[in-house]
């Protein structure tokens, strides 16, 4: 369907629209005149998200998740609306006590009474993304209404200093209690390490500890360094024991052994030149090969010698080894001692701190509730009271007019096409192709029609007949 042939349905049914549209826009008028008017009045507080001065220890972090929304329980509480009506002396209204007898017949509690119709007419909301709480009430009475929410911001205020003075005064004998047995367990704890330390004969001090420990430390390192150097003197012993000391480092490195070695292969490279020259029985050769032999068993002699010291200082070695693990072992049962000697007091000691840090915490929240006792503030304050509002918040003529208007529109769109489907019927040229399938040649006009409208559908005619024939 066309938005034309839409037009043409609304047209040809206009009657059936507007009846429809003001079926529905009159009575909707003529509620709103005839509902009764309720005005609407807003006071608002806002909760101090600051640390409270008194007690800045106890309110470090008043701005939680939780705090806007236990304010506006409050807010709501019968606690508060109770307040109000004794502020507010609404009990010994006699409008109000005629309702109530009315309602209730005389039974029951008035003042509850009051309060459950007074939390039905109140609205509490937190502002948007702030620490504002807005008190909303409902009532007939413009002046009644900005007077009850007035009357509740001014109760809540007061409210929350019973909610935090109350308390307050509950704790602090308590306190008072809880800081002589705190000071007793002090007092006790200080007495047990004077006695420790007198029986130790010590002060419980790390700097003696640091001092052990650091010989301790260094007596491992030498062990350390003592087993490394034994190691090697029984390597270079076994060596020596197995006929090789000449091939070892400190031996073949030794200046005698070193000048002995040189002086023979010089002999020996001599012998073997005269030797080849004038031959074996030769004097000189027999002379050489004396000396040669010399050579060696001085050579061999060196190197028993040196051999020996070897082993001199393997066993040197040992010994300072078996020293040193002897003082490493004392000095680690000495550190031990003085270790559990230290734990023990160390005990004590954490004993003492924890014993004086809850007197403190203890003193300081005795410090506390003392001065919250005798606080008269709350972290609320007014921000706007509530005046008397000029126009109604209920209801709202020009929105249910407006309502009405676009409900009734719908409504009326609605039945006028459901009444067209029931009865189709041909208003327009589409109508015709839609049905017949076949291309308009011309309309005629109506009898209506003025003789430039007849023109003007002559001209439209002529068109669609030239344009079939070229189609054609």
């Amino acid at each position: 369907m066309t938005f034309r042939q839409f037009l043409s349905i609304l047209v040809a049914r206009k009657l059936l629209f507007i009846a429809v549209l003001l079926g529905v826009l009159v009575p909707a008028v003529v509620v709103s005149f005839l509902l009764p008017k309720s005005y609407t009045a807003v006071a608002s507080v806002v909760v101090d998200v600051k640390p409270d001065p008194l007690s800045a220890i106890a309110y470090q972090s008043l701005m939680t998740p939780g705090v806007i929304a236990t304010q506006i329980d409050i807010l709501q509480s019968d606690r508060v609306a109770r307040r109000v009506v004794r502020a507010l002396k609404l009990t010994e209204v006699p409008l109000i006590r005629e309702q109530w007898n009315d309602a209730n017949k005389g039974q029951g509690d008035i003042e509850s009474w009051l309060v459950e119709r007074l939390q039905k007419d109140l609205d509490v909301k937190p502002g948007r993304e702030s620490s504002v709480i807005n008190v909303i009430y409902k009532a007939p009475d413009p002046r009644f209404a900005a007077a009850l929410a007035n009357a509740f911001v001014q109760s809540y205020i007061e409210t929350a200093v019973e909610l935090r003075v109350d308390p307050a005064k509950q704790y602090s004998a308590f306190f008072d209690s809880r800081a002589k047995e705190a000071r007793e367990s002090l007092e006790k704890a200080q007495n047990k390490l004077s006695a420790f330390q007198n029986e130790h004969g010590l002060i419980m001090t790390d700097e003696r500890m640091d001092v052990e420990n650091q010989r301790l430390n260094e007596l491992s390192t030498q062990l350390v360094m003592m087993q490394s150097l034994s190691a090697e003197a029984n390597s270079r012993q076994a060596q020596a024991a197995a006929g090789s000391g000449d091939k070892m480092q400190e031996i073949s490195g030794h200046p005698v052994v070193a000048a002995l070695r040189a002086d023979l292969s010089r002999s020996e490279a001599r012998l073997q030149e005269i030797s080849s020259r004038l031959g074996d029985k030769n004097p000189q050769v027999v002379e050489l090969q004396a000396n040669i032999n010399e050579l060696r068993q001085r050579l061999d002699a060196e190197v028993r010698r040196l051999t020996a010291g070897v082993g001199v200082s393997s066993n040197i070695t040992r010994q300072r080894e078996a020293q040193l693990r002897g003082e490493l072992e004392a000095q680690r049962a000495k550190v031990l001692r003085l270790k559990q000697v230290r734990d023990e007091g160390a005990v004590i000691t954490r004993d003492i701190e924890n014993a004086q840090r809850n007197y403190d915490n203890i003193m300081q929240r005795q410090s506390v509730t003392n001065i919250e006792s005798q606080a008269t503030s709350s972290n609320a304050s007014i921000l706007t009271s509530a005046s008397a509002p000029v126009e109604a918040s209920f209801p709202k003529i020009p929105l249910n007019i407006a309502l009405g208007l676009f409900v009734g529109g719908l409504l009326a769109i609605g039945v006028v096409m459901a009444a067209e489907l029931r009865d189709r019927r041909v208003r327009d040229i589409d109508d015709v192709r839609e049905l017949l399938g076949l291309a308009v040649l011309g309309v005629l006009p109506g009898a209506k029609s003025t003789a430039a409208s007849s023109g003007a559908q002559r001209q439209r005619l002529l068109g669609s007949s030239k344009s079939s024939t070229k189609a054609a």
